[in-house]
């Protein structure tokens, strides 16, 4: 679909008049291109530009307008909700049944302004791709160069670099409030942050990046974002997690990791935060194959910064790094012990192996779990980076330390050359389960994982990625995904009343549609609105509300504000047809083999050897009957005897052949065909036809 299409088939209804006027500036440069024989003239070029720059400032400051708002609502409904959760403490059962229809109002509000934002943020990202998609036309029909120049207006007036993460933090927050009733879940915020080892059940998608922000508003519903510190305000930094990942120049962990070889291990150091946060994690995972009945395990130690170049060379050992841990006294001495071990382990395969520095991934991470209550954590990864930190090219970027220090946690890390970085294009949902044997998930995780918002991609590893992206040169085996980089994710929409869908919308059952008392706003500038709880005066001037209360005082717990003085939109729209068609078909690049991971359990090579001697057991038979035949001693007998005898050997050398060729593959770990199409039907012909030799010669004599 032409974006002219997308654009009206996708723009929001109440937002009509402020969106870009994409199809007139295609229009105008068309028109200008056939007044002048195809000559773009300086003068044309000036027009385009200021229509351009109107275009941007009716964006930029209807954005800038809707976020204020949005902001102002925020703080009223939050003073709404702390006064309400604090009153509803004291309330008798009949007041709390007057409470409750408070919060319902209260939730419906937050509903409000969830829409809001996922209208706000689908409405940046659409015009912003309309301007880069309005000045490539321009520049490839006229042959005049804007777009770098207009670029420095975009950013200038960067209405779509809005960072909607502290917004969602608090509204998660408030809306948790209100749909616990003032009673939300306490607990440890890491979730299990005690226990060392852990292991969940996850599954991996890919999000394109205009989902993001109505997964987020979607799953905040459900689950409250989960903040490690509530006594601080949040800060973008807070939400950077940073992994600098460890292998040798053989790159036998990244081999070990892509083909899912027993007891493949993953070493790296994490850190939270910016680069002067003072303690890191050293973690290791492991993975173990289902039928060792062990499950794959993440295990990880605190350690100082400081001491972390000492501790990869076995200068700080590993006594030194737990002995203020055993002097405070906070954890009991097996957890220490088990520490011990498992820094021990780590400190000894890095020096053994010569592993160093290869690879760093960042991404801003939001986390979504219930405090202290680890059976649904959902975890999305946005602005998702790779960056090289080996030295494998003669080029040590780290310079002798665990880590280069050229950047931090400024993405898009503008300062790197190009083959030192890959940005990956989509962000990483994690949805990890702790249920019960035959337990099944929440029914909102499976609509939302089935969804048109997510992508699945099993087993996706930022690690993997990275290193196959990054070094070609020393990689020549690439995961399944890598050769579909080019295809889009992005799906055509489901179900028309899933995602973030107003509640009035699906009251009235329109789908989307709006009559146009909705759209012109249901009232003017001085009307009053009144309802149960009071009344509300309007001020269009500066978009101020006056809160009044009813005879008895009590506090206005619903507050209704629309803003709606906008033109009516066009009701002609396309709409998304409703499915696309993707090119699934992909080919490894020239010298590369694509990793097919095949699961080898134990059974498999006993069942190979099963079969082996079954057809070895054959042969036998066919041996003794020849055998038996030649003990007749005439000519007849001898030539079905040599039928026989030649079956055999032919049997013996043909499953020697499939045996061999099984286990080889079999331990390759490759994706080929193992059953035997042709075996069984041979020795059923030659038996056949040993039997009909010996019977014509018996009826010829």
């Amino acid at each position: 679909m032409k974006f002219g299409e997308t654009l009206k088939s996708s723009l929001i209804k109440e937002y009509a008049y402020y969106y870009i006027q994409y199809d007139e500036l295609k229009y105008s440069v068309k028109k200008g291109l056939s007044k002048n024989d195809d000559k773009w003239s300086n003068t044309l070029e000036e027009q385009f530009f200021n229509s351009l720059e109107k275009e941007l400032d009716k964006v930029f400051n209807f954005v800038k307008l809707k976020h204020q708002e949005i902001l102002r609502r925020m703080k009223e409904i939050q003073v709404l909700v702390n006064t309400t959760v604090e009153n509803s403490k004291n309330a008798t059962e009949e007041e709390l049944e007057f409470y409750e229809e408070d919060f319902q109002d209260l939730e419906e509000e937050l509903s409000d302004i969830i829409a809001d934002v996922h209208d706000l943020n689908k409405f940046t990202r659409l015009n912003y791709i309309g301007f880069q998609k309005i000045l490539k036309k321009h520049d490839k029909q006229t042959k005049f160069i804007l777009k770098p120049i207009f670029q420095a207006r975009l950013n200038a007036k960067a209405f779509y670099k809005d960072n909607y993460d502290s917004l969602i933090v608090n509204l998660s927050r408030l809306y948790d409030l209100v749909r616990t009733r003032g009673n939300p879940v306490k607990g440890d915020s890491s979730a299990g942050g005690s226990m060392q080892n852990f292991v969940r059940q996850t599954t991996k998608y890919w999000v394109h990046p205009d989902n993001i922000t109505e997964l987020k508003l979607i799953i905040l519903k459900h689950l409250p974002v989960l903040v490690f510190n509530s006594n601080k305000e949040f800060e973008v930094e807070d939400s950077a997690i940073t992994s600098i990942y460890y292998d040798n120049p053989e790159m036998d962990l990244y081999y070990g990791r892509l083909e899912k070889t027993e007891g493949a291990e993953a070493i790296r150091v994490r850190w939270y935060g910016g680069m002067s946060t003072e303690t890191v994690f050293v973690e290791r995972k492991t993975h173990r194959e289902d039928w060792t009945g062990e499950k794959s395990v993440k295990a990880r130690f605190p350690l100082k910064e400081k001491n972390v170049n000492d501790f990869m060379k076995g200068k700080f050992t590993v006594q030194n790094a737990f002995e203020k841990m055993r002097k405070d006294g906070k954890k009991s001495v097996q957890e220490i012990e088990s520490l011990e071990r498992l820094a021990q382990e780590v400190q000894y395969r890095v020096i053994k192996d010569r592993f160093r520095p290869v690879m760093r991934s960042f991404y801003n991470r939001t986390a979504f779990q219930l405090p202290g209550d680890a059976r649904v954590r959902i975890s999305l990864d946005t602005e998702l980076t790779m960056v090289r930190e080996d030295n494998f090219d003669g080029i040590d970027r780290t310079n002798g330390n665990w880590r280069r220090m050229d950047i931090g946690v400024n993405f898009p890390f503008a300062n790197l050359a190009q083959r030192d970085v890959e940005r990956f294009p989509y962000a990483v949902l994690e949805v990890k389960l702790q249920t019960q044997m035959g337990q099944e998930p929440p029914q909102w995780v499976k609509e939302m994982v089935s969804s048109h918002l997510v992508e699945a991609v099993p087993k996706f590893s930022k690690f993997i990625h990275g290193c196959a992206t990054l070094l070609p040169e020393k990689i020549d085996l690439i995961p399944f995904w890598l050769p579909q980089m080019h295809v889009d994710i992005k799906k055509p929409k489901k179900d028309e009343n899933y995602g973030i869908v107003r509640q009035r919308q699906l009251e009235n059952g329109h789908g989307g549609e709006y009559d146009e008392e909705e759209l012109m706003g249901s009232s003017s500038s001085g009307n009053n609105v009144n309802n149960n709880y009071g009344s509300v005066s309007f001020n269009e001037s500066n978009n101020r509300i006056e809160e009044l209360s009813d005879d008895d005082g009590s506090l206005i717990s619903k507050i209704k504000t629309k803003f709606k003085q906008w033109t009516k939109p066009d009701n002609t729209f396309n709409k998304v047809p409703d499915g696309t068609t993707f090119d699934v078909k992909y080919t490894a690049p020239p010298g590369k083999r694509i990793c097919v991971v095949v699961r080898v359990e134990p059974k498999v090579y006993f069942a190979t050897e099963r079969t082996y001697l079954s057809w070895l057991s054959i042969s036998l038979i066919f041996g003794a009957t020849a055998h038996t035949l030649l003990n007749y001693g005439d000519l007849t007998a001898l030539i079905t005897s040599t039928c026989f005898y030649i079956t055999a050997l032919l049997t013996i050398l043909y499953s020697t052949g499939v045996y061999i060729f099984r286990v080889v593959n079999i331990r390759k770990k490759r994706a080929v065909r193992y059953d035997d199409q042709i075996g069984p039907r041979l020795v059923c012909a030659a038996l056949a036809l040993s039997v009909v030799v010996n019977f014509l010669f018996r009826m010829l004599k």
